[in-house]
């Protein structure tokens, strides 16, 4: 039995909870909210006027450990129906999504009251008035998604300029009307995903948003410029939507037309399309003959050397003409036809690596191609074939084999020339006075881009393919901005194929190893391991060198060890403190890429999905920086399981 003293303990802890919860401001406005929904007693029964949001769990719901506001809100798919105007009185919310219901709102939207808000996701309800106001006024912003609602009215542009940390902007399928700009205020480069599809926008598009496809801007009729195809000078405006009386006279003229005139109209179309029919027919007819004309000449031409290539390269003669020196063509090679062209073209040397030298070739026509001279490889058979897997692969991610020269003395492969340099150099190259620094949404995105890549790789054609010496210098930088896994592959063209720096090598390839001393065998989760330490270099500024105790890996435990602080990012990055949730999120993924049994270690698939799940809610549900260290200090990885399940809950 309880004592009197006991019941009023309880009675008096209780209380406490109570009234902390009645006097918290945010606890009634979650209840206000609730009580609009016209039924909210299945998707929202946690939240109970008997309970602390903060501390029973409400659905979606997350505090502040320190000062018991709410902020996040994430409701999504649960088809509410109701009004979200009474959740502009969170004040302390940081990210705020309810996409997939049909939430509205009685009045225009106002979230200027949300000075802390960093993500807002409303897509995909019944939304409508004009655009939201005080959305300028939230400098931290970093994601706006209005898109699929009923929002109309001019888009505040000029306003919107002023939000330097704005990463995205997706105003899709609504009814926005207006012109798109000016953008004189706007930084060059800061939005990442811009969409104002489906709209009814007009005028010239601004060059600053020509980089977006073509699907950011299509379904407004009197759009145009770049990228869309319609030339402004040549534009025609649509005509404005006819009045009701032009209706009725339109009925009227319709009814005047004869039965006859009706039959030969259908005649004639019908006629039209047959005609267009039997000429395409044709057409394709000649265009095959034409086609295997070619072929059989292509055949005739190189038949004293090989045969045509079914991966869409020929094989020809090389420059002596012999059977012992062939060269292989793939699809997209421009600007030279054999071994001869590229012989006589200006050279550039670019550097030498493990596997050989490497040039920058200027071929017919200015395009530019990276020629790699190889001494030492294989025999012949295994070269070609597997060259062949390599020289098909066709993804935005990976740079291309075009064509490559074999002869007994040498190999060479020509691949894509990329302009914007590696990741090693763009993160370690002149530390010194006068560098430009990598900002941290460039560093995503390579990080995701490089991700998607390699898991293209590991996934073509289910055959298990494997980079095999995966470094930072081998993600390289094309004209877009975008990440492309160069020389996959060419560790496996050599006698003695090995990673050339130790720092990326996974623990079960390295020699006396505890762990499984008989697998030296290459898997894609050493891969894995290899991109894991690529991801510490982009958090850390570090470069990989060293082995054992003295590698990136162990020097970033031993850190963690010691104290958690912002020692274990790059100085560079103390400028981007309001992106620290992205930073830990990525680390965490670091770690899960670096456990030391390959098992426990994700696909790539999985990891390019968590880094895009980064990119996008801005790293929540990651885990605090507690977890972080114990994860970095403990002898074994976090959980695979748990680690992602902690990751993806609530998005």
């Amino acid at each position: 039995m309880l004592s009197k003293q006991n019941f009023l303990s309880i009675f008096f802890f209780f209380s406490c909870i109570f009234s902390s919860s009645l006097s918290n401001p945010d606890f009634i406005t979650l209840l206000s909210f609730k009580s609009s929904l016209l039924d909210s007693s299945n998707a929202l029964s946690t939240w109970v006027n008997s309970t602390n949001p903060c501390i029973d769990s409400w659905l979606g719901v997350t505090c502040h450990p320190t000062t018991h506001r709410v902020t996040k809100l994430v409701l999504e798919n649960l088809n509410l129906t109701g009004s979200i105007d009474a959740l502009s009185q969170l004040t302390q919310l940081r990210l705020l999504s309810l996409k997939q219901n049909h939430l509205s709102s009685a009045f225009d939207l106002n979230f200027s009251s949300l000075k802390s808000l960093k993500l807002l996701y409303l897509s995909h309800n019944r939304l409508s008035g004009n655009f939201p106001s005080g959305i300028h006024s939230l400098r931290r912003l970093r994601r706006l998604d209005l898109s699929y609602n009923y929002f109309y009215g001019e888009i505040p542009f000029p306003e919107l300029a002023q939000m330097p940390r704005l990463l995205t902007l997706r105003l899709d399928f609504n009814s926005f009307t207006g012109k798109i700009g000016p953008f004189s205020l706007f930084p060059s480069g800061s939005i990442l995903e811009f969409n104002v599809s489906n709209n009814f926008l007009s005028g010239e598009i601004p060059a600053i948003f020509s980089r977006f496809p073509v699907s950011s801007f299509s379904g407004n009729k009197n759009l145009c410029g770049k990228p869309l195809a319609l030339d402004c000078f040549h534009r025609t405006v649509e005509s404005e939507p006819a009045k009701p009386g032009d209706v009725g006279m339109k009925n009227k003229k319709k009814k005047g037309v004869s039965d006859w005139a009706v039959f030969l109209i259908i005649t004639v179309d019908a006629v039209t399309i047959l005609a267009a029919l039997v000429t395409i027919t044709c057409c394709c007819y000649f265009k095959k003959r034409r086609n295997s004309g070619a072929q059989e000449r292509i055949k005739r031409k190189v038949r004293p050397a090989g045969s045509l290539n079914s991966m869409g390269g020929f094989y020809g003669a090389g420059a002596g003409g012999g059977r012992d020196e062939v060269m292989v063509v793939f699809d997209g090679c421009k600007g030279f036809g054999d071994v001869d062209d590229l012989l006589k073209s200006s050279a550039e040397l670019l550097g030498k690596g493990f596997a050989g030298t490497t040039y920058k070739v200027v071929v017919d026509g200015g395009d530019m191609m990276v020629v790699k001279r190889v001494r030492e490889r294989r025999k012949r058979k295994e070269v070609d074939s597997w060259l062949r897997i390599i020289g098909g692969l066709r993804h935005s991610n990976i740079v291309s084999l075009r064509a490559y020269y074999d002869s007994n003395e040498e190999l060479l492969l020509v691949y894509d020339f990329l302009p914007n340099g590696s990741l090693h150099s763009l993160l370690h190259g002149n530390r010194g006075p006068g560098r430009t620094p990598l900002d941290w949404t460039t560093r995503l995105k390579l990080a995701s881009g490089s991700a998607l890549g390699l898991a293209f790789l590991h996934g073509y054609n289910k055959a298990k393919h494997f980079h095999g010496n995966l470094t930072s210098s081998n993600i390289v930088v094309d004209h877009l901005g975008n990440a492309c896994v160069s020389d996959i592959g060419l560790h496996q063209l050599l006698h003695a194929a090995s990673i050339s720096n130790n720092g990326y090598k996974a623990p079960e390839l390295m020699p006396n190893n505890q762990n499984n001393v008989s697998q030296r065998r290459f898997t894609q989760k050493c891969d894995v391991y290899s991109f894991g330490v690529i991801l510490l270099e982009i958090l850390t500024g570090k470069m990989p060198n060293g082995e054992g105790e003295t590698s990136l890996v162990k020097w970033v435990q031993r850190v963690a060890r010691e104290e958690w602080t912002w020692e274990v990012f790059d100085f560079e990055l103390l400028r981007y403190k309001e992106m620290e949730e992205e930073m830990v999120g990525l680390m965490q993924v670091a770690l899960l890429c670096l456990a030391p049994f390959p098992r426990d270690r994700p696909k790539m698939s999985m990891v390019h999905m968590m880094i895009e799940d980064i990119r996008t809610k801005g790293g929540r549900q990651l885990g605090d920086r507690s977890s972080i260290m114990n994860d970095l200090s403990s002898d074994s990885s976090p959980s695979l399981s748990e680690s992602t399940l902690n990751f993806t809950s609530g998005s």
